[in-house]
């Protein structure tokens, strides 16, 4: 009898709940994005629940909002993901640690160097998740005055991977031999220095740090556009997916799996994880009231910033109770963008009801029992719309610790999710190989 498929699970945690609502929530913790103890809280927490990943998004900068929209906003502050994770490594013993390094606006050096240390660090828990960075205002952060353009992006994304991952084989596993004796710490014949040199990168090395524990971080990537779905294809381990419904699931997940094997890739060593905001209630009609209140606390000049920013284009101006005007074609990112518009076309929605919808999260949710949620992912799972989820949860610390007391034992006893963990590595938890060194 063949086993059942697993699911996996990783926790979205920057921030620590997209609902612009989430931190007015009786009872949140309202400064949860920058609030250490509490987010120790929280991945202790989702250690237990053994969940396969904390996951980490990013932004490099104070998006670009009215006075109003920023004095309402609960994702101003926050920390820098690889420092939070690197203190997080200490706090906690199996969980991944995952975080966003932008391929745009950083240096592939600086990203290789520090997701190896962290790899060290957390004795083989880290990923990268490999992001061209969409919003036009951080752009401005790094001497940028308007953003790169999409296809160039992804072009100097592919370059930046191929020169990172080099790096992180600059070092063979035996390299390191630390003879006491002879006085011979390293044997130089072991070291690779990779000398690229390419359109968008120019990087001797070799890294001045060994080989991670996992010989590479697992690498995530999250775009869905044409050349997203590609570079998925070409490089990703795990992919953060953003389909809302599960006709929808089944064909992104077809689709990225069916590009794996004529690059030489086993499509069984990607697994794709949609974002799913759950909220958990004793009853249906419980949850749905929790989800009704949190809705009712996201205000509209919250909701229709984050609409111009999902839509790269400004609409504040028009109507509120008018329909969604035409909108150009934009640097911002394609995946929201037309998704957005889809949904306003399919719907006949207003502005404000698709502002409404930006700010409390419009994505695939799952509101209702233990039972209902565990029921909607098995389905997922068996059907193939996914590999898991990567979890929203709806404020904190209450909606994650519902999650953790009453989903996961639901999914424990239908025997789709472990009970404990197996290995001690990210790559394990996701069974996932370990690469080879390219060079040794």
């Amino acid at each position: 009898m063949s086993r059942q498929r697993q699911l996996h699970l990783g926790a979205f945690m920057r921030p620590v709940s997209i609902h612009t609502g989430a931190w007015r929530y009786p009872g949140a913790i309202h400064d949860a994005n920058f609030n250490f103890p509490a987010i120790r809280q929280f991945a202790r927490k989702l250690e237990e629940g053994k969940f396969d990943a904390f996951f980490m998004a990013d932004h490099l900068g104070v998006l670009n909002m009215s006075v109003d929209a920023l004095r309402r906003s609960h994702t101003v502050t926050s920390f820098e993901p690889l420092t939070l994770l690197s203190a997080l490594a200490g706090a906690t013993e199996r969980i991944g640690l995952v975080a966003t390094a932008s391929t745009t606006f950083e240096e592939p050096f600086h990203v290789a160097r520090r997701f190896a240390s962290l790899d060290h660090l957390s004795g083989g828990r880290a990923g990268w998740n490999v992001v061209t960075t969409a919003n036009p205002d951080n752009a401005k952060n790094f001497g940028y005055e308007v953003q790169p353009e999409h296809e160039g992006r992804y072009l100097r994304a592919r370059e930046f991977y191929d020169v990172v991952t080099g790096l992180w084989d600059s070092f063979a596993e035996d390299a390191f031999v630390c003879d006491a004796e002879s006085g011979i710490y390293f044997d130089p014949q072991r070291m690779h220095v990779l000398d690229h040199k390419g359109p968008h990168f120019s990087v001797r090395g070799p890294l001045n740090i060994a080989r991670p524990v996992q010989g590479w971080p697992v690498i995530f990537q999250a775009g869905a556009s044409e050349a997203g779905r590609q570079l998925a294809a070409e490089t990703a381990e795990v992919v953060f997916a953003a389909e809302a419904s599960l006709d929808g699931g089944k064909r992104f997940y077809a689709d990225v799996k069916g590009r794996m094997a004529p690059v030489g890739r086993n499509p069984d060593h990607l697994k794709i994880l949609p974002a799913a905001f759950v909220v958990v209630g004793e009853t249906v009609e419980q949850a749905q009231a929790k989800r009704a209140q949190l809705d009712s606390l996201v205000h509209y000049e919250s909701g229709i910033q984050s609409l111009c920013g999902m839509l790269g284009f400004d609409v504040s101006g028009f109507d509120p109770d008018g329909p969604l005007p035409e909108i150009p074609e934009t640097n911002a990112s394609k995946t929201a963008r037309e998704k957005v518009i889809e949904d306003a076309r399919a719907h006949n929605l207003t502005i404000r009801q698709l502002a409404a919808k930006a700010g409390s999260y419009g994505g695939l949710a799952f509101v209702g029992t233990p039972a209902s949620i565990a029921d909607e992912m098995e389905i997922w799972l068996e059907e193939r719309g996914s590999d898991g989820f990567v979890v929203m949860f709806p404020y904190l610390p209450e909606g994650l610790n519902d999650f953790v007391d009453m989903v996961v034992p639901e999914l424990q006893r239908r025997g789709i999710f472990r009970k404990e963990y197996e290995g001690t590595t990210l790559r394990h938890h996701f069974g996932l190989p370990r690469p080879e060194n390219r060079f040794f």
